[in-house]
């Protein structure tokens, strides 16, 4: 395949990624992790120093993401009541997240934050949170 044939390739994937909701995109990783095995994440080169002050900017953050992991299939209409008040989607759009798990909030205040998660544990679901 000719360089010029790749690029229009993936010049037309991102234009196809351009027009989905951030909802979609957070459900297209999951599946992507899925598919390949892989999980997602910033890559972070570690060099002494340097790695420790990174890692205790995490821990100072004040805006965090919120992600939901899992739901008690016994407890899902907790779990989207749940989403619901977190994210202020509707019935039908936190029912699909919900059903498949991703991004609840992409920037969220620390209070906000473990407020969200610990609604989600009440409601027999588990949260992530991540520093931005």
């Amino acid at each position: 395949m000719s360089e010029a044939t790749a690029n229009s390739k993936l010049e037309n994937i991102v234009e196809m990624l351009s027009e989905l909701k951030v909802l979609d995109l957070a459900n297209l990783k999951t599946m992507l992790e899925e598919k390949w095995g892989v999980k997602a994440a910033v890559a972070v080169a570690v060099a002494g120093p340097a790695a420790s002050s990174e890692a205790s900017a995490v821990e100072e953050s004040t805006e965090f993401s919120i992600t939901l992991k899992s739901v008690d299939p016994a407890k899902k209409i907790a779990a989207i009541k749940a989403v619901r008040e977190i994210t202020g989607l509707g019935l039908k759009e936190a029912k699909e997240l919900v059903e498949n798990p991703g991004m609840l909030k992409e920037s969220a205040s620390k209070a906000e934050a473990e407020e969200a998660i610990k609604k989600l544990a009440e409601a027999g679901a588990v949260g992530e949170l991540k520093g931005l």
